[in-house]
């Protein structure tokens, strides 16, 4: 099955997506913890009750937060939920970072998740991809559907906004919760990908939300860094003593030079600079 056309697809009731489902029989839900698998994970749930499972991916580009996140959500749904291993570093076109270096994570992430659906007896493999993702070329999309993935979201017509409404209305922990990527997205296509420098990004994120930012993003090339918050955020991490004890304490990672975003996130893409 090809991908929705954005332009032309209806958008249908929620009532529509719980009767494809259901007709589809037992389903794996690929879980991120984002708020679009978590919408499908819960009406997954509504239609198939017990024969639904959630599936977590955790490995060297997903970070705990994530996965833990996961697991609240999957709590708050009550779908039984899963964590397996995965690690995309064993592909070697992965670790070299191309541009399309998705396409070679969802390989052996589907490979992976169809791998335990079918000991599970599974049916249909489901993601979270809505109408707004298909704007793009994205190749990690264009592995799922290799795969056999189905996007209910994106067949039903739905755009992030109509995700974010209903899982609000739903009371889903993750209603407003900023959209998330996989730590490998923050390394600049070309620089080689080792779990030790996905760990040095973690780490360095987790600086940042631990000081109550909500959105972080910590950008890497030839050893150089670049953070970037919300807009809103900037001012309150370019203040003095904060901005300097981050930037130092990133810098203890193993960055250099470690500058801040003065757009913050989605608004600029300066360029990283890295050391002379």
């Amino acid at each position: 099955m090809g991908a929705p056309d954005r332009d032309r697809t209806p958008r249908r009731s929620e009532e529509t997506i719980r009767a494809r489902i259901a007709e589809g029989g037992r389903a794996l839900v690929a879980l991120s913890g984002g708020v679009d698998s978590s919408v499908v994970a819960s009406l997954a749930r509504d239609a198939l009750g017990p024969e639904c499972v959630a599936v977590t991916l955790s490995g060297p580009a997903v970070s705990a937060r994530e996965v833990a996140r996961a697991r609240s959500v999957a709590a708050a749904i009550g779908i039984r939920h899963v964590v397996l291993p995965v690690d995309p570093l064993v592909r070697r076109e992965y670790r070299e970072n191309p541009e399309d270096r998705c396409y070679y994570c969802r390989g052996v992430e589907t490979s992976v998740l169809k791998g335990f659906g079918a000991a599970q007896g599974v049916r249909q493999y489901l993601d979270g991809v809505h109408l707004d993702d298909l704007r793009d070329d994205r190749p990690g999309l264009r592995a799922m559907e290799e795969a056999g993935f189905l996007h209910p979201l994106a067949e039903a017509g739905w755009t992030k906004a109509d995700i974010r409404e209903w899982a609000r209305t739903r009371g889903l922990p993750n209603a407003d919760r900023p959209s998330d990527a996989c730590l490998a997205s923050r390394v600049h296509h070309g620089e080689p990908i080792s779990r030790a420098l996905l760990g040095r990004v973690e780490a360095a994120e987790s600086l940042l939300l631990d000081r109550g930012f909500r959105r972080v993003r910590v950008r890497v090339r030839a050893g150089a860094a670049r953070i970037e918050v919300d807009p809103d955020e900037v001012a309150r991490l370019e203040t003095e003593p904060l901005a300097t004890e981050i930037t130092e304490e990133i810098r203890r990672l193993g960055f250099d030079p470690v500058t801040i975003d003065p757009g913050g996130y989605g608004r600029t893409r300066l360029p990283v600079v890295a050391s002379p």
